[in-house]
């Protein structure tokens, strides 16, 4: 059985843990027509071959069991893990500085990559070592703000105002390193 933390079905096919089969069936169909390695556009034979992955496993009732009892059983674990490490109920200066991270990653991206300005979660997710449950929320206020946006793809992109957002607060907290190194 794979690793659920590493690869997310759920996320790959972009349905709720709780997808009809119907729906799940319906999504596969549009992301394997958009990602299929024969569409010149938005081809992916990488992408391609999660999703039908994905597909394979939960569209057969017996291997989406066990895939569920792994995958709710490792988000229970997250979860302790998260609640066991905080430091308190509301910390608003790590929430804030969540959120200067997050801008510093897809500000560095928009600046080095601008044909792919964008990012998954999941890639903030490896750089920023913070859980996708905490990230939601930070992402969530960040495109209140209109400092970020998601695409019909859930990538997401920072936007001019959030490039002066930055700009102006990096100055402020620059004695303080948002993105570690790996091995630190």
């Amino acid at each position: 059985m794979p690793d659920v933390e590493k690869l997310d079905h759920y996320e790959t096919l972009q349905v709720s843990p709780n997808a009809e089969p119907d729906t799940i069936h319906r999504i596969y169909r549009l992301l394997a027509q958009r990602f299929h390695p024969d569409n010149a556009e938005t081809g992916s034979a990488d992408r391609f071959q999660r999703i039908h992955e994905a597909y394979t496993v939960l569209s057969n009732p017996e291997s989406r069991a066990r895939y569920d009892v792994n995958y709710h059983q490792q988000r229970q674990d997250r979860w302790r893990l998260i609640s066991a490490g905080a430091k308190s109920e509301n910390d608003f200066e790590l929430e804030q500085n969540a959120r200067l991270t997050v801008l510093e990653a897809l500000y560095t991206r928009r600046r080095m990559e601008p044909e792919m300005p964008h990012m998954l979660t999941s890639d903030l997710e490896g750089l920023t070592g913070r859980p996708r449950e905490h990230l939601m929320f930070t992402i969530w206020f960040l495109q209140q703000k209109k400092f970020v946006t998601k695409d019909d793809q859930s990538r997401l992109q920072i936007t001019a105002e959030g490039v002066e957002y930055l700009e102006v607060n990096y100055r402020e907290n620059i004695s303080q390193r948002r993105l570690q190194a790996r091995n630190e």
